[in-house]
């Protein structure tokens, strides 16, 4: 079973790619004289305060270009085509299932219509690359309203590192929100340990008992909670129950060590806390199949206002985490360092290939040891939906100059440094 953060909640309840806390930023743009593009990022809400003045005019939250005017006084209009556009990169690349176009407090200044687009781009591109980049669409052009944050799902399952919103003729956007599933290169995570739990390698908070004072989100954040409204609240229970946050981890792999953080937490901190594990791998569901739950840290103390460092012994794999707390209260911060297993490096990396464009997937496996023709056939093989399809797809490789079975085992060998399987 795949362990894949396929959404079954609405795709705002997946990670925010474009989130400054994991490294997103605005790199390029052609124009944004009265408001700075960077704004579309900023965490918090968009605010207005009426009658604050700066040398270019009312201060708004947000992203606002000038006004477009035409080639001259018998056109002084724009033409259909003029319009302005700003380039984000993504904080981690993933596959993106929707994205929020919101124009609060813009009502007057507006854009006509807007579109986002992706381009998957290795590396650190400049400005330059980014533009003789390909680019796709991934909400076309669609009409915009003042003051709403327009949500739009996306059916594009390839994996992207940026996106461009356009904007036609001008006008504001006060924050671009980008949700998706996170597809890391498992090439960068090969011999290392890890926070398997955090949010910029895949993790996700797929359930929570309780999200009353703050999301559950926010457990598995990027970086330290500043104030206590950056971590996990519940209410207060006045019944004999327990409060509980389930996540989905980057993949099946080994918690070899947990950090409980109870940071600016001071008379609402839980009590005590465990940790339960769960193997889908398999292809059991944590959500019906109770049975199916292990103990990987027993019911623990905690003290308020605390970074907890827990070691644990060397036990089952997990693709999903159970994080109970008793009997309620807030916790900043839950760290799991642990490595992957073979499989789920395995199951990540057939995500990550599957979901790359085709010209990058085939340079992925040159790069491990293909031929361009091979790498170029394998490539158009895919969905590799796992291990079996993957080795079907390599024997179904023509032979090249040579014994078929050593030239079969050297295909092989290449395809597992690459996919591990």
């Amino acid at each position: 079973m795949s362990t894949s953060q396929t959404p079954a909640a609405p795709f705002t309840e997946l990670v925010n790619l474009a989130s400054r806390l994991l490294g997103a930023g605005v790199v390029a743009t052609n124009e944004d004289t009265f408001a700075d593009a960077e704004n579309l990022l900023v965490a918090k809400p968009a605010e207005f305060r009426p009658h604050t003045f700066g040398h270019k005019g009312q201060i708004m939250d947000g992203w606002e270009s000038r006004r477009r005017r035409g080639t001259g006084a018998d056109q002084p209009h724009p033409t259909d085509e003029d319009h302005d556009w700003a380039v984000v990169r993504l904080g981690v690349a993933g596959r993106i299932h929707g994205v929020i176009v919101d124009t609060a407090y813009f009502t007057g200044n507006y854009p006509e219509s807007g579109s986002v687009q992706g381009a998957s781009i290795p590396g650190h591109p400049s400005v330059a690359e980014l533009a003789d980049a390909e680019w796709t669409d991934l909400v076309p052009r669609t009409p915009l309203r003042g003051d709403t944050a327009h949500e739009f799902e996306v059916a594009d399952t390839t994996r992207y590192t940026h996106v461009r919103l356009n904007i036609w003729p001008d006008g504001g956007v006060a924050r671009l929100r980008v949700y998706g599933e996170v597809l890391p290169d498992p090439r960068d995570l090969d011999g290392l340990t890890f926070d398997l739990a955090a949010q910029e390698f895949g993790g996700v908070a797929e359930a929570a008992s309780d999200r009353y004072f703050s999301s559950p989100h926010n457990l598995n954040a990027p970086g330290r909670a500043t104030v206590m409204g950056e971590g996990w609240e519940t209410r207060r229970r006045r019944d004999k129950a327990n409060d509980w946050v389930q996540i989905a981890l980057a993949g099946s792999g080994e918690v070899l060590a947990v950090e409980v953080d109870t940071s600016h937490f001071v008379a609402n901190a839980p009590g005590w806390a465990d940790l339960q594990g769960y193997d889908a791998s398999s292809g059991g569901d944590p959500a019906t199949d109770t049975a199916g739950w292990f103990e990987l840290l027993p019911r623990t103390r905690l003290q308020p206002d605390t970074r907890h460092r827990l070691r644990l012994a060397a036990g089952r794999p997990a693709t999903h985490v159970r994080f109970n707390v008793y009997p309620d209260g807030g916790v900043a911060r839950l760290r799991l360092t642990g490595r992957l297993t073979e499989s789920g490096r395995a199951a990540l990396a057939l995500r990550w290939f599957d979901a790359l464009p085709a010209a990058e997937a085939a340079a992925a496996l040159t790069g491990a040891g293909l031929t361009a023709a091979e790498a170029g056939a394998l490539a158009a093989a895919r969905p590799l939906a796992g291990p079996a399809q993957a080795a079907a797809a390599v024997a179904a490789l023509q032979p090249a100059d040579g014994p078929d079975g050593a030239d079969t085992s050297r295909r092989a060998a290449a395809v597992w440094r690459l996919l591990g399987v």
